[in-house]
């Protein structure tokens, strides 16, 4: 009897019937890469979060009997041509990376989906004119337009993120005008206008919060971009200013040494690859559960 009862209890707990929210959590914890770029994400906070209580005076402290030190047990990580410890360097431009990727992300999002919806909902002469704007935006290559708002901003953390933040926004816009464009007859929408509710209030209220799965998706997959972009406009010198070591900045300053010490490169740059297959793996995973062709 007792085993019929503990069978049953499983057979429950198996196929209970589970909210939304449940099922996109229950399909992302059965995904093994969006599980593993969620904990290389989680890590990649706490190593920020240790960052902050790095002064910055270590950081930059140089030293001359320690110049192109490989890396050993005193330096993890080696060291720069003035003696720099990249080990400190690296994780301390970790808060900046976060920043930026957030940041950049953030800005293209909010701006992206306030005109996409204002696009998509309205349609006619105002959707034609914020595409065609949309349009003249993306055919800039990101990297130019970056390099030419940085030169006009001039070279500071909150200009890089701007930066590359305006670069994303075309994306947004045509992802949220897509997504209101399925949404804006719904019979929900409908009975919106029928009892009188303005229409910015159905567009923020009733249309946006139902067609938001593909903004987050897009949302994940620009963070690793972002990364991207930013480091490399700080390999070519239109990033934070010298000498905060932002890993762009770390992976351009090495390159003069790429023979003698590849180190100096190296963990810059696996940094930056690391913290982009997280963003990239997560996005697949939060895809595929947000798809409800692949609910099963």
């Amino acid at each position: 009897m007792k085993k019929n009862t503990d069978t049953s209890t499983l057979v429950k707990r198996r196929y209970k019937k589970r909210g939304r929210m449940g099922e996109i959590l229950h399909r992302v914890r059965h995904n093994k890469g969006a599980m593993a770029g969620l904990v290389i994400v989680i890590l990649l906070f706490i190593i920020m979060i240790c960052s902050l209580f790095i002064k910055y005076e270590a950081v930059t402290a140089s030293s001359a009997a320690n110049r192109l030190r490989p890396p050993s047990l005193q330096l993890p990580f080696g060291a720069d041509n003035l003696g720099r410890n990249m080990f400190l360097r690296t994780i301390y431009g970790t808060r900046y990376t976060i920043v930026i990727g957030f940041g950049a992300a953030g800005i293209a999002t909010i701006l992206g989906v306030i005109l996409g919806s204002i696009a998509g909902y309205y349609g006619g002469i105002t959707d034609d004119i914020i595409m065609r704007a949309s349009d003249v935006l993306a055919s800039i290559p990101g990297m130019l337009l970056g390099m030419v708002i940085v030169t006009v901003l001039g070279q500071s953390l909150r200009n890089l993120i701007i930066a590359v933040g305006v670069t994303a926004i075309p994306v947004f816009i045509r992802i949220t005008r897509a997504s209101i464009l399925s949404l804006r007859n719904q019979e929900f929408v409908e009975a919106a206008r029928a009892i009188g509710l303005p229409n910015i209030r159905i567009i923020f209220t009733q249309v946006l919060p139902n067609g938001l799965s593909p903004i987050i998706v897009t949302f994940t997959a620009s963070l690793g971009l972002s990364i991207i972009v930013a480091a490399s406009l700080s390999f070519l010198g239109f990033g934070v200013p010298v000498p905060t070591p932002e890993w762009g900045a770390l992976v351009s300053a090495g390159r003069n040494y790429i023979r003698t010490s590849p180190f100096l490169m190296t963990f810059p740059g696996l940094f930056i690859m690391i913290t982009v297959l997280a963003f990239n793996l997560l996005g697949d995973g939060l895809r595929d559960a947000l798809d409800p062709k692949l609910k099963r």
